[in-house]
């Protein structure tokens, strides 16, 4: 698995000056248009602790509201499927493929197929299957993963967008994106039309009416859910919700967080196949559900991270994605929510660095639409790989006492800290800053400087203010008069 060597992705990432640049226009632009977007409501904060309810809600009641969800899509013609992993899943699809004579599929946009790799055992079983989303058929053609879960192309400029299409597509070279949005959406026009089978992802899953929403901005996937005779949707068990009071806060929440849109442009809700008396549609529905290692997780300290919505704020709030991009950590699911899912649903043995990549700044919680508390998994996870990894080495055990013992001495601590400023001074030297750390400290100075100390401590600083501002207010005492005996 690549997030087994996290740590050399993250040295090629920093080293990539087109990267870098893309990450800086995408997550900033994420960024203020989400923060633009919240700061418009009325009351943000009630709007946030109301989708975590809808969400908490929707977890505490899981089970039962996904036989709930089962029951409505089958009266409305519907038949649902249940899939254990990615393995199952594939094969679902391939066998309603025979069963339908598929030959060609459009696909809208779906975090769940990335998981179990559905488009390479389609293209195996010689299915030809193209992506509908824009940034994910852009991705498709240059043979990559996804780097963001809203975004998928954020690591690309539109620059390098444009040599792309130029060379797999004949596009003429533009550096206009509303040029390259038409020329792709004459190339895709015909694929709805040829396509036998539509497949999609599901935003929410509306168990009260067996409803299928989905959340888009370019009308592809309404297109890829409504042209093909067969329409599969494909959703992780966490997606259901219990009731279309809770879509309406949440939908809201989505587009906010996501794009920085007060609503998106395309919000489709799919109630089963194409009534008779109806003119499009698809002639056969199927929705298949998917655990894959959510019913695991949902028994475990860690459901919360169930909750999410899946809106990319975590990622483009977090400092270590807006230096490193997605591809970085590995697998499907980047950024702060990938650090703790990722590790989750494929062992914390094939992810061991994400938990630790963050500073726990908190950034990406005060961003999350429904309040998961991802700086609290992170801790948890660093402990449960701490645990897991059993006797820790003698340095360590050795640092971790000297630490402790520091730390709980006010002596040992500041007799500790007098020497760390003495000779991070004499290591900087002049320059402020040491280059260059000894073993075993010098991976911080691979690829950043350490500042020196200061000379004066805060517990100093602190003492000298606090004895200036009594001198002062000792100055500024008002003369009280003697009183002499009579």
């Amino acid at each position: 698995m690549q997030a087994l060597q996290f740590k050399q992705a993250v040295i090629r990432a920093l080293h990539d000056a087109q990267l870098q640049t893309a990450l800086d226009r995408g997550t900033t632009r994420g960024v203020n248009h989400r923060l633009a977007a919240m700061s418009a409501t009325t009351d943000a904060a009630a709007l946030r602790h109301q989708a975590r309810l809808a969400r908490e809600r929707a977890l505490n009641q899981l089970p039962a509201l996904l036989e709930q969800l089962e029951r409505n899509v089958l009266a409305n013609g519907g038949h649902v499927l249940w899939a254990r992993d990615g393995d199952e899943l594939n094969r679902l699809v391939l066998e309603l493929c025979q069963k339908h004579a598929v030959r060609r599929v459009v696909k809208g946009k779906s975090m769940v197929t990335e998981e179990s790799e559905l488009n390479h055992a389609l293209a195996q079983a010689g299915i030809e299957v193209v992506e509908s989303d824009l940034g994910e058929y852009i991705i498709q053609l240059a043979g990559e993963r996804p780097s963001h879960i809203i975004a998928p192309m954020l690591h690309k400029t539109k620059e390098a967008t444009a040599e792309l299409l130029h060379r797999k597509l004949g596009m003429p070279l533009t550096d206009r994106p509303e040029e390259m949005v038409r020329f792709v959406r004459g190339v895709m026009r015909t694929k709805y039309l040829e396509a036998d089978m539509g497949i999609s992802g599901v935003n929410f899953a509306i168990a009260e009416t067996g409803t299928i929403a989905t959340v888009e901005n370019e009308g592809n996937n309404r297109l890829s859910t409504s042209a093909p005779r067969v329409h599969v949707a494909v959703m992780g068990i966490e997606k259901v919700i219990a009731t279309w009071e809770d879509y309406a806060i949440l939908v809201q929440l989505l587009a906010r967080s996501a794009t920085g849109q007060q609503l998106s442009v395309y919000n489709n809700l799919m109630t089963g196949p194409r009534r008779p008396d109806e003119p499009d549609g698809p002639d056969h529905f199927y929705l298949i559900i998917l655990d894959n290692g959510r019913g695991r997780i949902y028994q475990t300290e860690y459901a919360e991270s169930l909750a999410c919505i899946r809106c990319g704020a975590c990622l483009n709030a977090c400092p270590v994605y807006q230096n490193i991009g997605g591809h970085a950590y590995g697998w499907v699911y980047p950024g702060p929510i990938g650090s703790i899912i990722t590790p989750l649903l494929r062992g914390l043995t094939q992810a061991p660095s994400l938990p630790f990549a963050s500073s726990l700044c908190g950034a990406c919680q005060s961003a999350c639409p429904v309040e998961i508390a991802i700086p609290d998994m992170l801790l948890k996870l660093r402990r449960d790989l701490v645990q897991s990894a059993g006797n820790a080495s003698l340095g360590w055990r050795l640092a971790m006492l000297l630490w402790r013992l520091g730390m709980t001495s006010p002596l040992l601590y500041r007799l500790g800290a007098a020497l760390a400023g003495a000779l991070t001074r004499l290591l900087a030297g002049r320059s402020g800053t040491i280059r260059q750390l000894p073993p075993p400290l010098n991976g911080w100075t691979y690829s950043r400087d350490f500042p020196a100390f200061s000379k004066g401590t805060f517990r100093e600083r602190y003492r000298r203010r606090a004895q200036h501002a009594a001198l002062r207010s000792h100055d500024h005492e008002p003369a009280t008069s003697q009183r002499t005996r009579p």
